[in-house]
């Protein structure tokens, strides 16, 4: 495992590509069943995920809730494309920015023992990207990336 490599491929694309010291079927759990997302996507210390609902089909849709200490904040979302153990399409809107639509595709693929996450976020906008990575979210999903590496190690 390596901490995430984020990149700007184009100037309405971010992509995260972070490795896990796991195999893909159990990566790809973790990423899809709601019992196991709470346990890892859970951002920084403090921060909990009391709901988390996921009809995985194509059309199903999915409802994250993280909570902490002075806040709440929610995810919604449709799934597009599945191919399971492989790639993930959906779509992710942020109640806090209810008018971005967010296109998300996340590509599993296990070398060497190591499984690897790449998720390309295709934003509408430059401006959206760019506000995007003026936010904290690399270092939210580092910390929840490091909840998931202990979750598929077995040391939670």
């Amino acid at each position: 495992m390596r901490p995430l490599r984020m990149t700007t491929p184009t100037d309405t694309t971010i992509e995260i590509v972070r490795s896990f010291d796991a195999p893909r079927p159990l990566v790809w759990r973790a990423h899809t069943e709601p019992a196991l997302v709470k346990r890892w996507l859970t951002g920084p210390s403090g921060h909990t995920m009391p709901e988390c609902e996921i009809d995985l089909r194509i059309g199903g849709t999915y409802r994250y809730v993280w909570e902490w200490p002075d806040g709440r904040m929610s995810a919604t979302g449709r799934f597009r494309e599945i191919e399971t153990e492989n790639r993930l399409l959906l779509t992710e809107i942020f109640d806090v920015f209810p008018d971005n639509e967010t296109l998300v595709e996340q590509l599993f693929t296990e070398r060497d023992g190591q499984t690897f996450v790449t998720m390309n976020l295709h934003y509408d906008s430059k401006a959206t990207r760019d506000g995007v990575l003026k936010s904290p979210m690399d270092e939210g999903l580092e910390a929840s990336y490091r909840s998931l590496d202990a979750l598929v190690s077995g040391t939670v």
